[in-house]
């Protein structure tokens, strides 16, 4: 069996925690991030429920000591404070002594402060600065600016399973020896944009979102940012250093279904699932632990339950942190995977929050309370709009 390639760093933010350490003390005690918006306005702010950094970008900004005259959007804030996490925990000093290179989502880029300015662009040249943090690749050049990294730079946009896919082809660079250390994850800020775009959609729910429950009404927003460092064997073999778990398997697939709905077999799903595990030579009955996508979205839910049934003929234990966070968009799959790492270190089913009647369409229901268990294999799901579907597969160090 392949043991796969080294995850030596993590560094996450989300609404439950501005560190590794605050984040799993909020997921043991079930303390939710869920909240009403208050960092900005929003016609729907009374009607809907978010998982916000109930921190401003000016207190953001000094937490990472920027000056005054920085063009760093929230999204590029929250992304550079979990970054610069992740180096520290791999004791990284030297950030291009090696060959390294930074994968970085985002859907939201810098669009939280191009809406909100664009109408004074022509008449403030004070604001003109934050015109071009709008592409996506923006925020991922500032967190490489900020880290000093003069190393391969890319990003990856694919919706909901953005930073899934960044965290894949990192593994892929590595494994084809293209890099001896990437830094992948992702970082979305809520906006105005999000916010009406997802309400469009007829899928925010006003209430704590209840994945996989019957009567689950839609999701919460979220913003947050999460990188891991992965690293080489070769770089291990020449600096050892402790290794918090390996990826050992990935799958990314298509269903090719409709714009924003997922396939109603779970097709991409089951798919993305097989191809993790046959990465990792693993059988179905060998992964101890699920972290859904689940977000509590009439369609999602239904899909991905059905995808789990085809993939394991019995479905381990499984649950959805969004009922936590709420869904973080481009940065869920880094999210989720720094959580799903926690889960094989500390021996922990997370609980699934608000989870009260089961679903009537089949006999599934998610993880509720925190249980201990020896947890060996863990599966991460993330699928985004426009059919595209990743599972990443962490095996214990």
């Amino acid at each position: 069996m392949p043991r796969g390639v080294a995850i030596t760093g993590m560094g996450i933010v989300s609404s439950i925690g501005l560190s590794m350490e605050e984040n799993f003390q909020s997921l043991i005690e079930r303390k939710t991030g869920i909240s009403r918006l208050t960092n900005f306005s929003s016609k729907h702010a009374d009607h809907i429920k978010v998982g916000e950094i109930k921190h401003t970008d000016q207190e953001l900004a000094q937490l990472l000591g920027l000056g005054s005259a920085h063009s760093f959007t929230r999204t590029s804030l929250l992304g550079a404070l979990a970054a610069k996490q992740a180096l520290n925990d791999a004791g990284i000093t030297d950030i291009n002594a090696e060959r390294t290179g930074l994968l970085s989502a985002t859907s939201v880029a810098g669009m939280d402060y191009t809406e909100k300015y664009f109408q004074h662009f022509a008449t403030d040249p004070e604001l003109r600065k934050y015109i071009n943090s709008h592409p996506a690749g923006d925020s991922s050049n500032k967190i490489a600016s900020y880290l000093g990294l003069k190393g391969l730079v890319s990003t990856i946009s694919t919706a909901c399973s953005s930073a899934a896919n960044a965290i894949m082809l990192g593994a892929r660079l590595i494994e084809q020896g293209k890099l001896d250390r990437v830094l992948v994850g992702g970082s979305d800020a809520l906006s105005k944009f999000t916010i009406n775009g997802f309400h469009s959609l007829m899928i925010l729910s006003d209430s704590d979102c209840q994945p996989f429950d019957q009567h689950r009404k839609g999701l919460n927003l979220g913003e947050a940012a999460a990188y891991l460092l992965l690293e080489s064997d070769a770089l291990l073999a020449k600096h050892p250093k402790k290794v918090h778990a390996y990826l050992s398997g990935y799958g990314n697939a298509n269903d090719a279904y409709h714009q924003t709905a997922s396939s109603e077999t779970g097709e991409g799903a089951f798919l993305a699932m097989q191809k993790a595990l046959e990465k990792a030579d693993l059988a179905p009955i060998a992964i101890d632990y699920i972290n859904a996508h689940g977000t509590a979205t009439g369609n999602n839910d239904l899909s991905e339950g059905h995808a789990l049934l085809r993939c394991f003929q019995q479905v381990p234990a499984f649950s959805s942190t969004k009922s936590y966070t709420g869904h973080t968009l481009a940065a869920a799959g880094a999210i989720e995977a720094v959580y799903s790492i926690l889960a094989l270190q500390s021996s922990c089913l997370f609980p699934t929050l608000n989870f009260q009647h089961k679903m009537e369409e089949f006999d599934l229901q998610p993880q509720t309370e925190l249980q201990s268990k020896t947890i060996n294999h863990v599966l991460s799901n993330s699928f985004g709009f426009g059919g595209n579907c990743s599972s990443l597969l962490f095996s214990k160090a």
